[in-house]
């Protein structure tokens, strides 16, 4: 059984909707401090002012980049990765070129992550890449895997959350059968319930993504046998 703790610990709590604000990103910061949760995933806007608010406590930064498509040019991603670990971000949260994995094009999609890659390596910063699972198959849902651990990233993801689709244990499951070994791996979008949330950490997920963490904390069960 998970206690609310280990539970909140494995959260990257995320501040990523467009409309949200200055107010709502300190309100969200005293949120994560208060549950103890893993991290705060902001905008890439965001990053120096969510370092500000969590300085004092155990909650990390970490952001997406390249978001919510994944279409930047390459160059570009690499310069957003540089100007994120400037800003104090942690933990990096890249979307994949969803287009050009579809397209077949392995070695560019290789490249693409590599680049960010390479910079937050070399800043002891780490990599998860955003599949956007709901576009694809299970079967791609395993080569966008393989392609992500080929580039060097530590930990795949299912989906920014402004896509189609959402986390489900079918993919889950394929994720941590390809490359659980190897990489961390993060569900990510429509986990509401402290029984999602559990039901994935069962299955091997080793970081969860959550917009409603307080919702999905609350609904832990009470701790004690009575």
């Amino acid at each position: 059984m998970y206690t609310k703790k280990q539970v909140a610990q494995t959260i990257d709590h995320a501040v990523l909707k467009p409309d949200q604000t200055d107010f709502d990103l300190q309100q969200n910061a005293k949120m994560c401090i208060e549950n103890g949760v893993f991290s705060m995933c902001v905008k890439p806007c965001d990053i120096k002012a969510a370092k500000e608010l969590l300085k004092k406590s155990d909650v990390k930064v970490s952001c997406v980049l390249s978001f919510p498509h994944g279409a930047d040019a390459t160059p570009v991603k690499a310069f957003q990765a540089k100007q994120a670990i400037e800003d104090g971000t942690d933990e990096i949260d890249m979307v994949m070129n969803i287009g050009k994995f579809l397209s077949g094009d392995w070695e560019y999609v290789v490249e693409d992550i590599k680049a960010v890659v390479d910079v937050a390596h070399s800043n002891g910063v780490l990599v998860k890449v955003i599949q956007e699972s709901g576009y694809l198959t299970l079967d791609q849902v395993a080569k966008a895997c393989e392609l992500s651990y080929e580039a060097g990233a530590d930990f795949v993801k299912t989906s920014t959350g402004f896509g189609p689709g959402k986390a489900t244990p079918e993919i889950i499951e394929v994720m941590v059968k390809t490359v659980g070994d190897r990489m961390m791996v993060k569900p990510s979008g429509g986990i509401r319930t402290w029984e999602d949330a559990v039901s994935f950490l069962k299955q091997g997920a080793d970081r969860l993504g959550i917009g409603s963490t307080e919702a999905v904390l609350n609904g832990a069960q009470a701790e004690g046998t009575y």
